[in-house]
């Protein structure tokens, strides 16, 4: 099995909900946050569609979050840009 550990080194928005992804690898990955948010059933996860809310998103220990941890996705989901 392959234990190797990667982490994102930068998150950069280029689009209302769109986010430019760089890992450790050297591998980036672009990805469209709306379908996700749009196809949301719970609220908390559709205020994201907010624009400045969804627009505070950062970098903690390697993943993407916004909050507290209120919106996250596993980084092998991010990587393969299959959120």
């Amino acid at each position: 099995m392959n234990n190797v550990v990667i982490n994102l080194l930068s998150a950069t928005q280029t689009g209302p909900y769109r986010i430019r992804l760089v890992f450790d690898d050297g591998h980036v990955q672009e990805i469209d946050f709306q379908p996700f948010l749009c196809h949301a059933h719970h609220p908390e996860i559709r205020a994201y569609l907010e624009p400045t809310r969804f627009a505070g998103f950062r970098l903690a220990y390697g993943e993407l979050v916004w909050g507290d941890y209120e919106l996250c996705f596993p980084i092998m989901n991010l990587y393969r840009n299959a959120i």
